[in-house]
């Protein structure tokens, strides 16, 4: 399984919006609103680096008020929970 860390600036006025919409989309796992220079942080979890580019490019970068994304692909999990996540989500 491969998990990507998105950082997704936001209209602010549809934050809470933008943030369901995203997370209704397959492949996506968690979406948190945070503070700081960016509005939602994504977890994508996938099983191919081309469903990546088909969550992020195809599909989370058109939600109506994203305004800019930037992905962070994981190499290692160091946390148990991540791998417990995987499980759970029936990816194994």
């Amino acid at each position: 399984m491969i998990t990507a860390i998105v950082h997704v600036s936001a209209e602010v006025a549809r934050i809470p919006e933008v943030a369901e919409e995203i997370a209704a989309i397959d492949g996506v796992s968690e979406v948190y609103s945070v503070t700081g220079p960016i509005d939602l942080v994504v977890l994508v979890r996938v099983r191919t680096h081309d469903e990546i580019a088909a969550v992020v490019a195809d599909r989370l970068n058109k939600v109506p008020g994203v305004l800019d994304t930037e992905t962070h692909i994981a190499f290692r999990a160091y946390s148990r929970h991540d791998l417990e996540s995987a499980f759970a989500l029936g990816l194994d």
